[in-house]
């Protein structure tokens, strides 16, 4: 078997036009893969080099394998099973900046340079008051990016052709105008100039964006098999779903530099990206959180197993496609396709997705995910959504902690778990309900307050009772 590199591959000469924060599996089985697709099928012509946010990290594997790696796509697409394997070619290399301060900054300098990308998870943007010394490496994200930054305006004179698009896609609402918003405290912290200032403001933009992706990674369990299907030894293998979205807030100008639609990819670029956004959370990340208690209630342990149940699929699309959807505004089309590719999704034979998984923290996911959905369904159709509220009636029978004698998974906060460990020591479901309802920093709001959902829920509790 050969070793993965460029001596026993060739690969062809790119400028680098995309400098990524962050070299886990997301960006490599997302971004990389789609600047690859951006290569081969739009003329994009550019590689991406990689910086390393931390101490730690893959730097030195994916250096050792000259920046090449494969992508496998499983999983089901169009209602047909996809099974590919791409070989990603268009990363220059990692940069450890803790390793390498000015080999780092002078990335910066790099006139090809159009785009920085990022991924340093949820807790990545933020600004660090201590962070002083940018003669050194700075502690956080946004600080290493300020002081990239400011070495690129001193080196290509801080003019308009300079400036840069900044693409994060760290799993957070705003993404682009937090990270902006850092930026900016840190030119205050280090008291930067008027002109650098000014520069970031006019000159670089900065994008809000969501991306959606599954990317579980490394296939331990059957790299072997796929090393001796690919006759190399790639150690940095990146399995992800076949799906993908990414929508990014910007100037219409982006789709021409960054031809992501060219290449046939679900890129969408808009004015305003907070209807994709709760599209997402309310189809996707809502349904999963609407399946949990019911599926697991009715005896099911996976995703895959409750949609391809003939009671729970249909309770599920019923769900989505009658209960959903009719509270969302984008137009019906975009809607159903993207409902139909999330079946599709669930249904992914490549990946067990464990129900007592999702139903971490389920309190504070249904308020967010679920209970926007019943009161926007109630507030448009005068009655309450009958599968909502099924599974709100689930998921408080759900943090009972036990069903038919054995323990249900539930995974939460202390205070929420001692909360329904005493409440469901009462036979009296009115005042359970009333109780659980009541209790405003669950939802958000004192949900006892609305008329008729203390006695729907009940309703739909009983029938679970009864059909269990």
């Amino acid at each position: 078997m050969k070793a993965l590199n460029r001596k026993n591959i060739s690969t062809p000469k790119r400028h680098v036009k995309v400098l990524q924060f962050g070299e886990g599996n997301f960006l490599r089985g997302f971004v990389d893969w789609m600047v690859e697709e951006m290569n081969e099928k739009a003329g994009f012509h550019g590689n991406v080099q990689i910086v390393q946010p931390l101490t730690q990290g893959l730097g030195d594997l994916l250096n050792a394998q000259d920046g090449l790696y494969h992508v496998k796509l499983q999983g089901i697409q169009a209602g047909k099973s996809v099974d590919e394997t791409k070989l990603i070619t268009c990363v220059e290399g990692v940069n450890n900046p803790y390793a390498a301060y000015q080999e780092y900054l002078n990335l910066g300098s790099n006139p090809d340079l159009k785009f920085i990308i990022s991924n340093t998870t949820e807790a990545g943007i933020a600004f660090d008051e201590n962070d002083t010394d940018y003669s050194k490496t700075p502690v956080t994200f946004p600080g290493k990016l300020t002081a990239l930054l400011l070495e690129r305006f001193k080196a290509l004179g801080g003019n308009e052709a300079s400036g840069l698009v900044i693409i994060p896609c760290e799993l957070i609402d705003k993404n682009g105008e937090q990270l902006k918003d850092a930026v900016m405290q840190y030119i205050a912290l280090w008291n930067l100039s008027e002109e650098f200032k000014n520069w970031i403001e006019n000159h670089n933009t900065f994008c809000n964006t969501l991306v959606d992706r599954i990317v579980p990674g490394f296939p331990k369990d059957t790299i072997k098999e796929i090393q001796s299907e690919l006759e190399f030894e790639d150690n940095l293998v990146v399995m992800a779903e076949p799906f993908h979205l990414w929508v990014i807030e910007g100037p219409e100008e982006l789709e021409r530099i960054f031809p992501g639609p060219k290449a046939g990819l679900q890129i969408k670029f808009v004015k305003d990206q907070s209807p994709y956004r709760t599209r997402k959370v309310r189809i996707l990340n809502g349904a999963h959180t609407a399946l949990v208690p019911v599926a697991y209630l009715a005896g099911l342990r996976t995703v895959r197993d409750s949609v391809e149940d003939p009671k729970i699929g249909a309770f599920i699309r019923e769900t989505i496609y009658d209960e959903i959807i009719p509270t969302l505004d984008l137009s019906q089309e975009e809607l159903e396709q993207f409902a139909s590719d999330v079946l599709d999704r669930f249904k992914n034979p490549f990946i067990k997705h464990e129900l007592s998984s999702i139903a971490l923290n389920s309190i504070s996911k249904f308020k967010v995910r679920v209970l926007p959905s019943i009161l926007e369904y109630k507030k448009r159709k005068g009655v309450w959504p009958k599968h909502l509220i099924a599974s709100f009636a689930s998921l408080l029978l759900f943090y009972k902690g036990e069903h038919e004698g054995e323990p249900t998974p539930v995974n939460d906060d202390s205070e929420i778990m001692s909360f329904f460990a005493a409440l469901w020591k009462s036979d009296d479901i009115d005042n359970i309900l009333k109780t659980a309802l009541s209790k405003s920093e669950f939802w958000g709001e004192d949900l006892s307050l609305h008329e008729g959902l203390a006695a729907a829920i009940k309703d739909a509790m009983m029938f679970t009772v009864e059909k269990d």
